[in-house]
Order: structure tokens, then sequence, then C-alpha cells
């Protein structure tokens, strides 16, 4: 288990640039990177910029310190080794995502979901890539929109086949 240590002054500020990102974030995704090559990291900061989703490496120590300072437990045991930690800021569903679709895109055995946050509640892998499967927010408002547009189309359809039929007669 990662121990937090005495933080230099020097950290005060990473410390407190961590702790805005973890409350301006809806999730944030940790990922185990270790294999990951060069283009593989380019590539996937770039996915990250496109999808306005904030892919950082940072010490463990300082994440874990600003967790601490929000109150926020239950990862400690995720802070061994190397980590990418990816902030999500619009949908919650946004990191979780960008992630899992990489990894499967790519077929990667080099970077592996290890948990996350979804607001302040802890995931575990699964839960961080059961969150990636589920419908963004826009396309869940595209699917309400086509819900109530489709019986009022088919009223209108029906509407005008009885006035068509009265035209007829």
């Amino acid at each position: 288990m990662a121990k937090v240590h005495e933080i230099k002054p020097e950290k005060v500020a990473v410390v407190a640039d961590i702790v805005e990102k973890l409350k301006a974030a809806q999730s944030v995704t940790i990922c185990s990177y270790s294999g990951l090559t060069v283009e593989q990291a380019t590539n996937l900061r770039k996915l990250c910029r496109e999808q306005n989703v904030q892919y950082c490496v940072l010490k463990n120590r300082l994440v874990l310190r600003a967790m601490q300072e929000l109150g926020i437990t239950g990862l400690e045991n995720l802070m061994e080794g190397p980590n990418a930690f990816v902030f999500g800021t619009g949908d919650v569903t946004d990191a979780p995502k960008v992630i899992n679709q990489f990894i499967e895109k790519n077929k990667l055995q080099s970077l592996e979901i290890k948990g996350g946050l979804m607001g302040e509640e802890v995931l575990d892998a699964n839960g961080v890539k059961a969150i990636a499967a589920l419908p963004g927010r826009e396309e869940l408002l595209a699917t309400l929109v086509g819900c109530l547009v489709s019986p009022v189309s088919s009223l209108v359809a029906v509407l005008d086949e009885i006035a068509e039929k009265k035209e007829a007669a």
C-alpha cells in the first residue's frame, strides 16, 4: 500500500492543481501504462485532447495527498507503479470511453484500466469499463428526442391518410 509522505513546499502547488482537477472532473480513470510505446502514448494524448479529456502522468503520492485533502478514500491500493490519470470534465462517460476504446482499437495489453472515480464514488476496473459501455449524454438526448418525435410523426401520417380518404370520397 502506498504511503502518503510529508509534502515538500514546492509540491504544494502541484497538489493544489490536482485538487482542482479532481473537483472539476465528472470522472477519473486510473490506468497503468507500463510498456506503452512513445507513439502509442502520443496517439492516446492526441485522442484525449480531441475528446476534451485530460491525460496526465502524475506522482501517486501527490494524487494521494490531493485525494486526502478532498476526503476521497478507497483508491490507495491502485497507487502503485506508473499510473496515468484521465480526467473527464464533460460527460461522466468521456474519460472511461476514450481509454477503453483506445485499448480495444489497438488491442493493447500495455495499457490497463485499474479503476477510477465517478464523482466521489470509487470504481474498480470493471466499474470503469461498465461506465465506458454506457451511452453518453448526447446519445441519450438524441434517443429521447427520437422517442418523442416518433409518436407525433405517426399521428401526422395517420391524419394525412384520413384527410386524403375524405378528399377522395
